[in-house]
């Protein structure tokens, strides 16, 4: 079983395909050489017209024959490498997919079991209280989670209808923060501005915020520190404007700073069964900063050494 699915294997097939046409081609080549080679032998041993037996295109003839094998080689390459993106997509959704069935059925799991506690037992207004606020808790992962979903759906369709509006960056994330700042009550989040000049520009609210959301959460999400904290600085370069996210989590890999941004990825082991998140946040981060005609950036030192997500946007 293992020989055979080795044998299979779409590496193996592509090598392959590409030898035995390489081979043909050469093979071709080297008999009609040698045919040549022959009729050219025959032509001067009896005394032939040479333009009426050999044809005087034969090497243009070899030049297009293998031109046209190139271009066949070049199509055999890229859909073996859109074939891999299109198996990698696959597997990276199919871990999406149970990691979020994890996610929403964790927080049922919960509910239904205080429930059940309710109804089974006679509980104290302290106990009701308590189990109460983390029923609260488990219906928000649940609302947060189903929301990614048809946040995706919604951008992705282009399908979002509110207007661009002018709008000073800096007051956006501050108002922000102000209204959800019950959100962040375990993390130390601070705004500077160090040069004092307002930076407006064109945003689309509701879609800036749901930015500025995935952001903060995936800095507190991916973070094992027991007090969690984002500076969040607006810094002017040349014809840019800079927002940088600085945080003090796990810390991310150098190979690992681009494909945060994919589709469905999760940090985590090889297999991310361990991985957190949905795998959904940074790509919105990504897709949103473009609609908004910027774009975001992740740097980091190394494992438990932070993060750094920065906002390019033209000034």
């Amino acid at each position: 079983m293992i020989r055979s699915s080795w044998f299979f294997h779409p590496i193996f097939i592509f090598i392959f395909s590409l030898l035995a046409l390489g081979v043909s081609l050469f093979l071709y080549i080297y008999w009609y050489i040698e045919a040549s080679a022959g009729l050219k032998a025959v032509v001067k041993r009896f005394n032939l017209d040479s333009g009426q037996v050999l044809a005087p295109q034969t090497w243009m003839v070899i030049l297009v024959l293998s031109l046209l094998v190139g271009i066949i080689l070049t199509g055999i390459f890229t859909i073996f490498v859109y074939n891999q993106k299109i198996w990698q997509l696959y597997r990276m959704q199919h871990n999406f997919i149970n990691n979020f069935t994890h996610e929403l059925k964790t927080p049922v799991t919960s509910l239904k079991l205080y429930l059940e506690t309710f109804l089974k037992h006679e509980l104290s207004r302290q106990d009701q209280v308590k189990y109460t606020r983390t029923m609260i808790q488990d219906v928000d992962r649940l609302i947060e989670n189903i929301n990614r979903i048809l946040n995706l759906a919604k951008i992705e369709s282009k399908s979002y209808q509110e207007e661009f509006v002018a709008a000073d960056l800096v007051q956006a994330v501050e108002r922000f923060y102000k209204n959800n700042i019950h959100l962040f009550r375990d993390c130390e989040i601070i705004i500077r501005n160090p040069s004092g000049e307002s930076f407006p520009y064109r945003l689309n609210l509701s879609l800036f915020e749901m930015l500025l959301m995935n952001l903060l959460v995936n800095a507190i999400t991916y973070n094992d520190s027991g007090a969690p904290a984002v500076h969040i600085t607006f810094l002017k370069r040349q014809d840019k404007l800079h927002i940088r996210f600085e945080d003090n989590g796990i810390g991310l890999e150098q190979s690992e700073l681009k494909k945060i941004f994919k589709k469905f990825y999760q940090v985590g082991h090889a297999d991310n069964m361990s991985a957190r998140g949905s795998g959904l946040g940074l790509y919105l981060v990504q897709h949103i900063a473009r609609i908004h005609k910027g774009k975001v950036l992740a740097e980091s030192k190394g494992k438990g050494k932070g993060s750094v997500f920065t906002l390019f946007f033209p000034a």
